[in-house]
């Protein structure tokens, strides 16, 4: 084997490391695993390095920074007002009140996050333009003629700020509902045996309560808002992402669009702290281990009125509306190559989805059961570094596979060449290899945040059992674990399937050539002004994304009844 010195530094290697021994080839895997999903970060982190400054970046400093930052700043300001608003107080309403409809809208106030902000996007420039229906029939209906009346246009900064919080505000819907059913139930009932009025009850109570699962779910919302592309650039809004995309694609200059990425990254690193900062030191307990009953408040009258008024509103506008609109034009018009060709989109989306899916559940296991079994925080640690993926953008993805992954190609090319005579041409960017990794660093938190915490469930003692009758860490992994986590399994590959059936930013830079997506298809016919004909591949989307959505919904309605 070793020297005994070579062995001696190990050891203390291992003990600096606070490892008592040797890592398992498990956690070998899972750390190697773990190293190669966070290239793509620390390659665009490694553009901020100095003396990486190229020419592009310097001009783009000088004129259209400015303006990227100014548009950023305020997407987010507007987006973050919005969703805390609207996700705040359908949350109040829906968990605290009784009205007509309330059981509905429980559920129903998810279904926007169905709809990709690009649909969005797509579906109420159709509805609101000038030869839409809407300004149609006002000038039908009141002989106005063109130019004589003014209508607010939709493709603006403003209009993007609407479009992104009537689809993001669900996110923070569902974690103030959550902190309201589970931290302010029993405070409240004191509350009200105190004489306090409902406003003083929410002011003074539920939302300091809720304030920490507020804040994350805004955070959640402008990332999302920070990672789009499809609305913003169909807008013609210049943000960080479109920025990125100009660099690479309009000025060929992968160097730019890796700092345009790397400020962008900042953006979303200044956003994680400020939602750290926002809670302080302060803790947020509950007073018990389960969620302290409550009475809802029946509401009557014009109060009952105002508040099936304020929850239809956002359902109206971030779903309804727009699938209405996606399947009148469907059926109307759809797409003219709706056969053979929508298949062979459908076929390309489902088959990227479905192995990324299994790829990402199959790494969430290896790198979560690692970190279980090991004695250390290092693997606990990787796992947080891999899943900061999330929160980056599609385009800051590409940006960070791109770079590493064609270096490696063209080696790889040049080997073969030198040993076989023949060009096989680019292995992993010419195909989807290089689509699927990027997929992977993008939603493998999706896949390994639900694996953690149904692997945090099954108490050790299982672990403990299973090594007492000789079985080690695959076979118990294979014999006790994974049946458990089986519906877990599924979630998680779901949501993760749904994630990228949605991608766009992603698909449009990494996609092999001649390659199209469901996603990318939406987005060109759009892009033309062709938007009946884009309906078609939008509509699809949108029905994908409802199952999810669904499943959740009623997985949490029956764990409340399960309380």
């Amino acid at each position: 084997m070793f020297p005994v010195e070579q062995r001696n530094n190990y050891n203390c290697l291992f003990h600096w490391l606070n490892v008592a021994k040797p890592p398992s080839s498990l956690q070998v895997a899972a750390l190697l695993t773990a190293a190669l999903i966070a290239i793509p970060l620390l390659t665009v982190a490694a553009s901020l390095l100095p003396g990486t400054a190229s020419q592009t970046w310097a001009h783009l400093a000088d004129t259209v920074l400015p303006s990227y930052i100014a548009s950023t700043l305020y997407l987010c300001v507007g987006v973050g007002i919005g969703t805390v608003a609207i996700g705040t107080a359908a949350a109040w309403l829906v968990t605290m009140h009784d009205f007509p409809g309330r059981r509905v809208f429980e559920w129903a106030l998810v279904l926007p996050l169905a709809v990709p902000t690009y649909v969005m996007a797509y579906t109420y420039t159709d509805l609101l333009q000038f030869v839409g229906p809407v300004q149609s029939w006002l000038r039908a209906t009141f002989a106005l003629t063109p130019g004589s009346y003014w209508f607010p246009d939709i493709r603006t900064l403003g209009g993007a700020v609407v479009i992104f919080t009537f689809v993001l505000y669900p996110y923070v819907y569902l974690l103030a509902r959550a902190a309201f059913l589970e931290r302010a139930g029993g405070m409240l009932d004191v509350g009200r045996s105190l004489g306090l009025g409902p406003w003083r009850r929410f002011y003074s109570i539920a939302l300091p309560l809720a304030r920490p699962a507020i804040a994350a779910g805004a955070a959640l919302a402008l990332m999302e808002t920070l990672a789009d592309y499809g609305a913003v650039s169909y807008f013609g809004v210049q943000t960080f992402t479109t920025g990125i995309y100009r660099a690479w694609f309009s000025l060929g200059d992968r160097e730019a669009a890796a700092q345009l990425a790397a400020a962008l990254l900042g953006f979303v690193a200044l956003l994680l702290l400020v939602e750290r900062a926002s809670r302080g030191r302060a803790r947020y307990d509950g007073a018990g281990g389960r969620p302290q009953p409550h009475s809802h408040t029946r509401l009557g009258g014009w109060r009952a009125f105002g508040a099936v008024l304020l929850c239809s509103v956002p359902l109206f506008a971030g779903f309804v509306l727009p699938a209405s609109v996606l399947l009148h034009m469907a059926i109307g018009s759809g797409d003219a190559q709706f056969g053979e060709r929508f298949v062979q989109l459908a076929r390309n989306s489902f088959v990227l989805a479905a192995l990324a899916a299994l790829l990402a559940v199959a790494i969430a296991v290896l790198l979560a059961y690692a970190a279980r079994t090991a004695r250390s925080s290092v693997p606990r640690l990787a796992n947080r570094l891999v899943g900061l993926g999330y929160a980056l953008p599609g385009t800051v993805i590409a940006v960070g596979v791109l770079l590493p992954v064609t270096w490696l190609d063209t080696r790889l090319a040049a080997a073969i060449m030198e040993l076989t005579g023949r060009s096989p041409g680019l292995l992993l960017t010419g195909g989807i290899a290089a689509l699927v990794y990027a997929y992977l660093v993008r939603f493998l938190a999706v896949s390994l945040q639900t694996v953690e915490a149904s692997l945090g469930k099954i108490t050790t003692s299982m672990d403990d059992a299973a090594r007492s009758l000789g079985h080690g860490a695959f076979a118990t992994l294979w014999r006790v674990h994974l049946p458990i986590l089986r519906g877990s399994l599924l979630t998680a590959g779901l949501l993760v399937f749904v994630e990228v059936m949605k991608e766009l930013p992603a698909t449009l830079v990494m996609r092999p050539f001649n390659f199209d997506t469901l996603a990318t298809q939406a987005y060109t016919l759009a892009s033309d002004e062709r938007l009946a004909e884009a309906s078609t591949s939008a509509l699809a989307i949108v029905a994908v994304g409802v199952l999810p959505l669904i499943i959740l919904t009623s997985e949490i309605a029956r764990s409340r009844r399960a309380r």
